[in-house]
């Protein structure tokens, strides 16, 4: 920092000539572009006149200019700081310095509410793109959907559900119901396989997934009018979305291109067992033409990090890996105890994770 002008400024950096806002004494400053800037100094010796009455100020001054004259009449007017000339500057947002709370969830972007517009933003406007060819997700017909189930080996045994609800609260006393009066017998909970002729009673309170089992089959050369009847009825019952549960036997030729894509996923499957269960995802909306893999319709709540449904399952969102040693070292210095943090319930992205000794 210093009173000496500066020329020729470069694109690579913030400059500031001139600045006497408040106690400044006609300082002129360079700040890179792209790095964190620490400003230091004793009390009164204009830190924050620099960063908030002069660079920020300015920032979102030209900010609000760029708007139109509607809707700066309901902003307000804004003084220019007293400043000769400051360059390079783009627009600008302010966080208070408060004592929070230490949320590792907590970011510039949550706390500025600016991540919520960059969510809504994606969903809207994104353009989804296979993770294997890199190809754009095109909607799929039916024809397609059911080439592609063709495609698998002689054989496989194959469960067709139709998702009605997707991680939503509720009873969902009429979704059930309706699904009796069609004729349909068995369903997917949560996970669970149970049969619609008993009483399913569901937590109000909580999220829940249903998905109508419509049919269960063998793949065969004579199958594909039953396959394609049973493929439109799911799509028809859950608005063009279709999920297949795939058995996979160890000796089937497919076997380690399933077992090298659950491991990519990361989700879990038992290593032992002579087969593994693999779930398919078809849309209606949203399929790459040449690897036929699907993808859910882009929601915001895909692009949180705080939700299950868009969170990493490694990390639950953190970008970190909680060993239970890491955890319970962590608890333990937040309580009093060892048995203390034992008892203690971490909640995740996921529900709630349990804090015990290995």
């Amino acid at each position: 920092m210093s009173n000496v002008a500066i020329n020729h400024p470069d694109g690579d950096k913030i400059v500031i000539q001139g600045a006497r806002e408040h106690n400044l004494k006609n300082v002129s400053v360079e700040i890179p572009r792209n790095k964190l800037v620490v400003i230091s100094g004793l009390s009164g010796s204009g830190k924050s006149s620099l960063a908030f009455d002069t660079l920020f100020a300015e920032g979102q001054r030209r900010y609000m200019e760029s708007l139109s004259s509607y809707a700066r009449q309901f902003l307000g007017r804004m003084d220019k700081p007293d400043v000769d000339l400051i360059t390079g500057l783009s627009p600008a947002i302010s966080i208070e310095q408060k004592t929070t709370h230490k949320n590792p969830r907590s970011t510039v972007g949550t706390v500025t509410e600016i991540y919520d517009y960059y969510r809504l933003l994606y969903a809207r406007i994104g353009i989804a793109h296979c993770p294997q060819c890199g190809r754009e997700i095109r909607e799929q017909s039916v024809d397609q959907i059911i080439d592609t189930i063709l495609s698998w080996n002689v054989g496989t045994k194959l469960t067709l559900l139709a998702p009605v609800i997707k991680g939503k609260k509720g009873e969902h006393q009429k979704v059930i119901d309706d699904a009796k009066k069609a004729g349909f017998v068995r369903a997917r909970i949560d996970g669970l396989m149970v049969q619609l002729e008993d009483t399913v009673k569901l937590d109000k309170q909580k999220k829940h997934t249903i998905e109508i089992v419509v049919d269960r089959i063998a793949l065969k050369p004579d199958v594909r009018n039953r396959l394609a009847n049973s493929v439109e009825t799911a799509l028809q019952s859950s608005n063009g979305v279709l999920s297949v549960l795939r058995r996979v036997n160890r000796t089937d030729e497919s076997y380690q291109e399933v077992v090298d894509y659950l491991d990519s996923k990361g989700t879990p499957y038992d290593r032992d067992a002579d087969f593994i269960e693999q779930e398919v995802f078809f849309s209606q909306k949203n399929a790459c033409p040449d690897c036929g893999i699907s993808i859910p319709e882009l929601q915001p709540r895909l692009f949180s990090f705080n939700n299950p449904f868009g969170a990493c399952p490694e990390c639950t969102g953190l970008g970190e890996k909680w060993s239970g040693i890491k955890i319970l070292l962590f608890l333990t210095c937040r309580f009093r105890s060892t048995r203390e943090a034992l008892h203690f319930i971490i909640p995740t992205a996921h529900g709630t994770m349990p804090c015990l000794l290995p």
